[in-house]
Order: structure tokens, then C-alpha cells, then sequence
């Protein structure tokens, strides 16, 4: 990317602070395959969509067609982008019906929505009771947003309850100052002038920064602070941190689905085999093995009555 000070120019990101821990497990494959069932959604899949089990069916939610897509995330012209099914806002999902979806998947979303308490309390609304919400988030300490502090709960709690007008402005600056890169030295409009005409463009064409940004002790916080707001209408199925993400599974409160198949072993179609029970013995066979067992019985102490009386 170009480090261009041109306001709304693409930016080189600073590394992170430090490296992701390594993996240990595919959190976002198992949890996909022990969660997700019948049909649901998928939000901003781009061209990173979750890997969805055989046993559950995805329509793909975006704010614009694939072909525009193409053309606004022109980063992405040689990646290979899901097809879009529904053209929604995915903080509203007004097109969606109430209780309508068995799950919905929202990774590297809800840290751009300036409403992430609504947007949350919107999708269970989206859920049939027992249906699941799988997100997955960044762990700011492993990405270009490693400079900017945690954004605290009682701000995205303010956000909700005010509208999330009221920091608009202050989070487009704080992205400009701490992850933009500057101009370099003796370049022109290295200044406050820069950082003012960069906010400005960014907020003027509604540019989809990081409004807020945790790590995974205080996403965790903003997740038990929902379903506090919420009178407990969802559960915390399953959490894990996996490299630069964490992935948490919430599941509404209702009856729960039946649990998924096995999975077939590759290069196989359908559930592996299951074992026949034994057939029972012929008639008589039980009692001649029960005759054989006690003839062995008796052998067997005769020869340690012999083995103790030797001199």
C-alpha cells in the first residue's frame, strides 16, 4: 500500500506489537462444526468466508453486490469473493425476517460497527430460540490497531444508549492519529492540519474503520455485558483465542437443535459405519462355553494345589 498523505489514501499499517501465539487448534472449524446447523447467515464473508459443515446451508450478507464489492475493495481484485445473496446493512438486517435464522456468522465485523451492543441484541433478534451467533474479533494487540487503548464498556454502553454519533468524530481521529502513518519528516502537512483533513475525509465518505477495538478479556466483558442488558436471553457456548482472533459461540436461550452427524472420513460419502451388535450364541453354546469355563477353573487350581505342596 501507499504511504501518500493524500486524505483517504491507503496506508502502510505499522506492524504489531508483538506476534500472535501460536495455534493449537482450528477453533474456528470445530466450533463451525459442533455449533452451526440448519440455515443461516453470513456477514461480510469477502473472501475469507467461515468453512461451513455439510449438515448447515449459508446465504451470504453484504452491504453491496459482488461486483461492486470488486471495485471498492480493489486490494482484493485477485482473491475470489463469495457471492452475495442478500444486500443488507449487516449492523440492521432489515430484509431478515424476526427469529428467521438457525445462526448467524459475523467474523472481523462487529470492531466496524459503531453500535456493537445494538448490532448484537439486533442479530439475536434475527435467531429462532436455540439458534447461534459465532463471532470472531481481533486481538488488537496482534494487528495495525496495537497502539490504541481498549475501548472501554461503559464507552460502547454510552454509544448504545446515546447513539454512536457521539464519538463518531473522536474515533475516526483516534484511528488517524495512532494508525495512519504521517508523512515523513520535511513532507508537507505533517501537522495537525493532516490529521484534521484526514478525519475529515474518512468521516465525510463514511469510511469502515475499527470503531472499537479489545483484547480478549475485554470483548469477553462486552459479551457478558449483552447478555446482563439482554436478562440472560443468550448463553456463552463455547470461547477461544486462535493466532490474531477471538472467537466466541453464543447460543439463544429455546430448545436446541439435534446434534450434527459425524462427519464422513475424506473420500467417503455419508456417516461412517456403525458396528452390528453381536448375534447371541446358538442354542446350547451358552451352557457348553459355561462347561468349558469350569473344567479350565478346576485345572487351573489343581496346578497351583500342585505347585504350593512341592518340597
Amino acid at each position: 500500500m501507499s504511504t501518500s498523505g493524500k486524505p483517504g489514501a491507503p496506508v502502510e499499517a505499522p506492524t504489531s506489537e508483538a506476534p500472535p501465539p501460536p495455534v493449537y487448534i482450528d477453533a474456528r472449524s470445530v466450533f463451525a462444526t459442533r455449533f452451526l446447523h440448519g440455515e443461516g447467515l453470513e456477514i461480510g464473508g469477502l473472501h475469507q468466508p467461515l468453512a461451513i459443515p455439510a449438515h448447515a446451508k449459508v446465504h451470504y450478507v453484504d452491504r453491496m453486490r459482488t461486483e461492486d464489492l470488486r471495485r471498492e475493495y480493489v486490494e482484493l481484485a485477485e482473491w475470489d469473493l463469495v457471492e452475495v445473496d442478500v444486500v443488507d446493512d449487516g449492523e440492521r438486517l432489515e430484509t431478515i425476517p424476526p427469529e428467521s435464522q438457525d445462526f448467524i456468522v459475523a467474523n472481523h465485523f462487529l470492531e466496524h460497527c459503531q453500535n456493537p451492543i445494538g448490532t448484537i441484541e439486533t442479530h439475536l433478534g434475527k435467531l429462532k430460540p436455540g439458534g447461534v451467533l459465532f463471532y470472531a474479533v481481533p486481538d488488537k494487540r496482534y494487528t495495525f490497531d496495537f497502539r490504541r487503548p481498549v475501548t472501554p464498556i461503559e464507552h460502547m454502553i454510552a454509544d448504545y444508549e446515546q447513539g454512536p454519533e457521539r464519538s463518531r468524530s473522536e474515533h475516526y481521529e483516534e484511528w488517524v492519529r495512532l494508525v495512519l502513518d504521517r508523512p515523513a519528516d520535511g513532507e508537507e502537512g505533517q501537522g495537525e492540519e493532516w490529521v484534521a483533513a484526514q478525519q475529515r475525509h474518512l468521516e465525510e465518505t463514511d469510511y469502515s474503520i475499527h470503531f472499537h477495538v479489545w483484547t480478549q478479556a475485554e470483548f469477553l466483558d462486552l459479551i457478558l455485558a449483552c447478555r446482563e442488558r439482554c436478562d440472560g436471553a443468550f448463553d456463552v457456548e463455547a470461547t477461544a483465542g486462535q493466532a490474531i482472533e477471538y472467537i466466541v459461540v453464543l447460543r439463544k436461550r429455546g430448545c436446541q437443535p439435534a446434534p450434527a452427524p459425524p462427519s464422513a472420513p475424506s473420500g467417503t460419502e455419508g456417516p461412517p459405519p456403525v458396528a452390528a451388535a453381536p448375534s447371541p450364541p446358538p442354542a446350547g453354546e451358552l451352557e457348553r462355553w459355561k462347561s468349558r469355563a469350569r473344567r479350565a477353573w478346576s485345572a487351573i487350581r489343581g496346578d497351583v494345589r500342585r505347585w504350593r505342596a512341592r518340597p
